[in-house]
């Protein structure tokens, strides 16, 4: 039976700004093979849910870097994740920027129309505009940077809804 958990904002941007210079090493490093970026969104995610959806077919878990699901280190398949997901884990949906909170994520999508990086936002500050989005990233390590300061063509907000736990009747 699924139950409706916490999304922990506070723990999940807490664990945005003590990795965001450094490697968790109980997450592979994939910076030399494809970019950090989604992996270290998701580690992100997990420190606010504390759950993982091990469904082999659309899932979102991380066992070891040979074991895991596409949407953990795959920009698009995270975000196809975060707005299908029914399951376990972390959910979200497409917000306007301006809806955009702290503990969500925002994706880059480049001028040929590619998704091409994941940014966790750290804080965001009155009106919602770039310059006041603030967000946290691994490939091109931030810490609390401007998303005013990114190049890209367009952004893909998603507000993190909630997150859903597995639980088994007696």
């Amino acid at each position: 039976m699924l139950i409706e958990t916490e999304y922990n904002r506070r723990a999940a941007v807490r664990y945005a700004l003590n990795w965001a210079f450094a490697r968790n090493p109980r997450f592979y490093d994939f910076n030399d093979i494809g970019g950090d970026c989604t992996n270290y969104v998701s580690q992100c995610l997990y420190a606010g849910c504390d759950v993982m959806n091990y469904s082999r077919e659309n899932g979102w878990y991380y066992i070891n870097s040979d074991n895991r699901s596409p949407s953990w280190t795959g920009v698009v398949f995270l975000r196809d994740f975060l707005l299908t997901n029914r399951g376990p884990a972390v959910y979200g949906e497409e917000v306007p920027l301006s809806d955009i909170k702290r503990a969500d994520v925002i994706q880059l999508i480049n001028s040929e129309g590619r998704f091409y990086h994941s940014l966790f936002v750290s804080a965001v500050l009155y009106p919602v505009v770039p310059e006041n989005i603030f967000v946290c990233a691994h490939s091109d390590n931030a810490r609390n940077r401007r998303l005013s300061t990114y190049n890209y063509t367009e952004l893909f907000p998603i507000h993190i809804i909630g997150a859903r736990r597995e639980v088994v009747l007696n």
